[in-house]
């Protein structure tokens, strides 16, 4: 099968998951995705090159888990643009290439002479994708981030945390994870663009601006009725914001730091639950309608809490799937991963072949295309695993120019 971006090639400078995450999904489309590292800092550029987790006792560049993670089927060459022979081969790559990505902080590449303007000057219908922080424009592009960084800015931080407490903060940059899909579709969209027109074109990114999107009805909610989200009892945990649902939550199971999501969304649904626990409690004026339940959802949570943690999470789940209610067991990463049939049905987690680390499982794609799947089976690059290979099969170059430019310190 033909990857549907199989007639792409992409000159590659992006780092850690908001950049490398981004052409991760192109080259899993067939796109010819080259990673550009530098021999002297030993691919350092890339922070997760060489960080936990790891297979096993190895450590070092090559046994990053989370670079491997998002970098499958990418080529990897090293460069040195300290030197005019790393910057001439830069430019050669350039020219057969159809876009250039990075996720520098903004004005990186500009100073090393790789600008989009200059870009132009070797190939004029070239793509340039940026995805920083801030975005080049406005009083902040100069700014440099990182992911609590940009929680804070776009307002992620200020609505995460436990009510009538400070702001918890989120643990873990998913801005990165969103980050790359608005770059992916960047990417797309700007190739389909020159499809039509044959115009190249810079796309600058902001993962501030994109952080914002992930909570559109808190600012919803300041924009019609001026209300903080951090006001007395809120943010309200699992508690329905929108539309008025009761039972909604998350509820204690039997055994050890077990739960269980439910949600009544109706009348319907809530007749269903009283009788499948049939209990008296159900039968309550407290409880009679959605009001009620609204009204005296701290009365209604601690009784379904009674019911659910006597039983199995995912007894629980099948009891109320069974009677047409929304549920699902909150589960960890090994039943989500090794014990729930989806994953194999949806190729969640397939396994790719590690030239040092071997087989090993990572992040597969949810989406499915009939025509033109995704493909992942190669894990990321070791550092200039592919110099020879793209020096000598693309540009034209023979080994032995490259093991002098090896000895120079180009390569």
């Amino acid at each position: 099968m033909t990857g549907a971006l199989s007639r792409y090639r992409i000159c590659d400078f992006t780092g850690q998951l908001a950049g490398a995450g981004a052409t991760k999904w192109i080259a899993a489309f067939g796109a010819d995705v080259i990673r550009i590292e530098d021999p002297v800092m030993r691919g350092r550029w890339d922070i997760l090159r060489a960080m936990p987790p790891f297979v096993d006792e190895r450590r070092g560049e090559d046994f990053g888990g989370g670079f491997n993670n998002h970098n499958t089927d990418k080529k990897g060459i090293t460069l040195n643009l300290r030197t005019e022979k790393g910057k001439e081969i830069l430019r050669e790559l350039v020219r057969v290439s159809d876009v250039v990505s990075e996720n520098f902080a903004a004005g990186v590449l500009d100073k090393w002479g790789f600008g989009y303007e200059a870009l132009k000057e070797m190939r004029p219908d070239v793509i340039y994708v940026s995805n920083c922080g801030f975005g080049h424009v406005g009083p902040y592009g100069q700014y440099k981030t990182w992911g609590p960084i940009v929680q804070a800015i776009c307002g992620l931080t200020f609505t995460s945390g436990l009510p009538d407490e400070e702001p918890a903060g989120w643990g873990y940059s998913y801005m990165d994870h969103t980050g790359a899909m608005y770059m992916a579709i960047a990417i797309l969209m700007a190739l389909m663009h020159r499809e039509r027109t044959g115009e190249g074109q810079w796309v600058d990114l902001a993962c501030t601006e994109v952080g914002l999107t992930l909570h559109g009805p808190a600012l919803l909610d300041w924009t019609i009725n001026h209300r903080p989200t951090r006001r007395p009892g809120m943010p309200n945990g699992n508690r329905s914001l929108g539309s008025e649902m009761a039972p909604h939550g998350i509820f204690r199971c039997s055994g050890d730091d077990e739960w269980v999501a439910i949600v009544c969304r109706d009348e319907g649904d809530w007749c269903a639950f009283t009788g499948l626990v049939n209990e008296p409690w159900t039968q309550e004026a407290a409880f009679a309608d959605i009001g009620a339940r609204k009204a005296n959802e701290d009365a209604l949570e601690a009784h379904v809490t009674a019911w659910t943690r006597t039983r199995g999470k995912f007894d629980v789940q099948r009891a109320l799937l069974d009677a047409g209610i929304p549920a699902a067991a909150v589960q960890k990463p090994g039943e989500r991963i090794d014990q729930d049939p989806d994953t194999e049905g949806f190729d969640l987690w397939p396994s790719v072949v590690h030239s040092k680390m071997g087989e090993i499982r990572v992040d597969g794609l949810p989406v499915h295309l009939s025509k033109t799947d995704w493909r992942i089976e190669r894990g990321g690059p070791c550092l200039g695993e592919h110099t020879e290979q793209v020096l000598t099969g693309l540009l034209g170059m023979s080994s032995g120019e490259v093991a002098a430019l090896r000895e120079e310190g180009v390569v």
